[in-house]
């Protein structure tokens, strides 16, 4: 289990199989496939089978973010 924090700034649990919001050139949203890591350090992992968008991560079919700079509607 991770925390992001939703649009009121207040911390949420999230968990493998949840939706969550990135930035990443553009904003996205993906399922957390994984979750690593503890605290300020916890990264989430995301997978997409159409690739996801953007610059710098289009296409790819896996990418990761720190917990801290996601979120969740």
């Amino acid at each position: 289990m991770a925390q992001v924090e939703n649009f009121e700034g207040e911390k949420v649990n999230v968990k493998v199989g949840d939706y969550v919001g990135f930035k990443c050139d553009i904003e996205q949203y993906a399922q957390i496939v994984k979750i690593t890591g503890n605290g300020i350090y916890t990264t989430l992992h995301f997978a997409s089978d159409e690739g996801f968008e953007g610059d710098y991560i289009r296409d790819n079919t896996e990418h990761s973010e720190r917990a801290s700079d996601c979120w969740i509607d």
